[in-house]
C-alpha cells in the first residue's frame, strides 16, 4: 500500500524541514507549500491524505486556505498550527472545517497521534461509505454534535452497532446524551420503519411500571378499569428504549430478563402469554457492576443487557466539541425565540472552554436558552453569562498576568493539575499533551503539586 501523502504548509523552511524529518521517519509521503495559494494548488494538482498548514503565512494566510481547500474537498482532513494560547483563532478554525489544531512550539509525540488518528478516521470514514452503499443504508447522526477524538470514537460504534439487532447498554452520566444517542441507533437501523417506544424507569412509580411495560387485563388491581396494552406490544418489531434501568425494582427486572430471553410475557392479571420482537436499548448513569456486587441489580439481567457497551463522554473529557455545542444550541434558541443573534463578545467561548460543566449538554442547552432570553444586544456578551461561569471568568482576569510564554505555559499547568487534584493523565488529557510531555514540563518548572 502506498504511503499516506501529507501536505505541510508553512512559510518558515526550518519549521517545515523539521516537520518533514518526523513525518516522514513515521513512513508518511510529504509536499511542501509556502504559503496559503500554493497550498491550494497543491491539493488541487494532486491527491493528499491530509494538510497541516500554519495559520499565519503570507499572502493567503492558514484559515483562507481552509476554507477554500474545503470548497475544492470538503472531506479533506486540515489540521491548523497557531501560536500557542490563540484559542479565539483555533475556535474559529474548528468552525470552519477543521480537524484539529496544534499550539507552536509543537509537541511532536502529540503531532503524530493526531496526524495518524485524522487519518485513520477518514480512511475509515470512507471504508463505513462503501459499507452503507452496498448496504443500502445511510447514517444520519446530525442530532450528535461532535467532532473531538472521543466523538469520532462513538460515531464508529455507532455505524457499526446501527444495522445490528444487538441489545445495547449506553453508560454515562445524566445530561451527556443518552436519549439522542438511542433514538439515533433506532432510526439507523432496519427496525427504522418500526415504531420507537421510550420508557423512564426512574418516572414511573414500582406499582405502575410493570403495567406500563407489560400492560394489563381489566380489573387486574384497583383502577384497572379497561384492558391496556403494554409498551413491549407497542414496540413489537421496533426498539424500546429504557432509561434509568438501574432503578427498577428486582421483580420487574426478572420480567425484563425473561423477555430477553424468551421473547415473551404475561399482562398484569392476564394468563395468555404475547410474543414481541424488540430491540432493547437500556441505559443508566450508575455502575452496574456495583449494583450486582451490593445485590440490587440481577447479574445475569447485566449480561444479557450489556452486549453492546457505549460509554457517552463528558462534556469535560471532550472541550473541543464545546464551541460546536455552543453555536448550535445559539442557532435554535435564536430561531426558537425570534432574536437576531450574531454570535459571542470575545471571551465568552473561552469562559465555557474552562468550565467544568457538570450538568454536561444539558446544562449548556439551558444556560444557552436563558442566556438568549435574556441578552439584551445582537451579541452574547461577558455580562450575560450565569454567575458559574462570570465568577470564574472575573476570576481568570483579576489574575496578574503572565510576563512571558513560559509563564504562560507554567500557569496553565499548574491551573489544570489543581482543577484534577493533581492527576496527570486527566490533565495531560486537558491539556492535549502526552502524559511524558506533561511529566518534562513539569520537571522544567519545578511545579509540586
Amino acid at each position: 500500500m502506498p504511503p499516506k501523502t501529507i501536505l505541510i504548509a508553512d512559510d518558515e523552511e526550518a519549521h517545515r524541514l523539521m516537520l518533514r524529518a518526523h513525518l516522514e521517519r513515521e513512513g508518511f509521503a510529504i509536499v511542501e507549500a509556502s504559503n496559503g495559494q500554493d497550498a491550494i494548488e497543491k491539493v488541487s494538482e494532486r491527491i493528499v491524505d491530509l494538510v497541516l498548514m500554519d495559520i499565519r503565512m503570507p499572502a493567503i494566510d492558514g484559515m483562507e486556505a481552509l476554507v477554500r481547500i474545503k470548497k475544492l474537498n470538503p472531506a479533506m482532513p486540515i489540521i491548523i498550527m497557531t501560536a500557542y494560547g490563540s484559542i479565539d483563532s483555533a475556535v474559529e478554525a474548528l468552525k470552519s472545517g477543521a480537524e484539529d489544531y496544534l499550539t507552536k512550539p509543537l509537541d511532536m509525540d502529540e503531532l503524530i497521534i493526531k496526524v495518524k488518528r485524522a487519518i485513520r478516521y477518514h480512511q475509515l470514514e470512507e471504508e463505513n461509505i462503501l459499507y452503507r452503499e452496498r448496504l443500502g443504508i445511510r447514517f444520519d447522526f446530525s442530532n450528535i454534535i461532535g467532532k473531538s477524538p472521543k466523538m469520532r470514537e462513538l460515531f464508529e460504534t455507532l455505524s457499526m452497532v446501527a444495522p445490528t439487532g444487538a441489545t445495547v447498554l449506553l453508560l454515562g452520566e445524566s445530561g451527556t446524551g443518552k436519549e439522542i444517542i438511542a433514538n439515533a441507533i433506532h432510526q439507523n437501523s432496519p427496525r427504522r420503519e418500526k415504531p420507537y417506544v421510550k420508557v423512564n424507569c426512574a418516572a414511573l412509580p414500582e406499582t405502575l411500571l410493570e403495567s406500563e411495560l407489560f400492560g394489563h387485563e381489566k380489573g387486574a388491581f384497583t383502577g384497572a378499569i379497561d384492558k391496556k396494552k403494554g409498551r413491549f406490544e407497542r414496540a413489537d418489531g421496533g426498539t424500546i428504549f429504557l432509561d434509568e434501568i438501574g432503578e427498577m425494582s428486582l421483580p420487574t427486572q426478572t420480567k425484563i430478563l425473561r423477555v430477553l430471553q424468551e421473547r415473551d410475557f404475561e399482562p398484569v392479571g392476564g394468563t395468555k402469554t404475547i410474543k414481541v420482537d424488540v430491540r432493547i436499548i437500556a441505559a443508566t448513569n450508575k455502575h452496574l457492576e456495583e449494583e450486582v456486587s451490593k445485590g440490587r441489580f440481577r447479574e445475569d439481567l447485566y449480561y444479557r443487557i450489556n452486549v453492546v457497551p457505549i460509554i457517552i463522554p463528558p462534556l469535560r473529557d471532550r472541550r473541543e466539541d464545546i464551541p460546536l455545542l455552543a453555536e448550535h444550541f445559539l442557532r435554535i434558541y435564536s430561531e426558537k425565540n425570534r432574536r437576531t443573534i450574531k454570535g459571542f463578545e470575545q471571551g465568552v467561548m473561552q469562559a465555557f472552554i474552562q468550565h467544568s460543566w457538570p450538568g454536561n449538554v444539558r446544562e449548556i442547552e439551558n444556560i444557552m436558552e436563558r442566556m438568549v432570553i435574556m441578552s439584551k444586544g445582537d451579541t452574547i456578551t461577558l455580562d450575560d453569562l450565569p454567575p458559574a461561569l462570570a465568577g470564574r471568568q472575573q476570576e481568570e482576569e483579576s489574575t496578574p498576568s503572565p510576563t512571558s510564554l513560559k509563564d504562560v505555559e507554567r500557569e496553565t499547568i499548574v491551573k489544570t493539575l489543581q482543577q484534577t487534584g493533581g492527576n496527570r493523565t486527566k490533565t495531560a488529557a486537558i491539556l492535549g499533551i502526552s502524559r511524558k510531555t506533561l511529566q518534562n514540563k513539569i520537571r522544567e518548572y519545578g511545579i509540586d503539586i
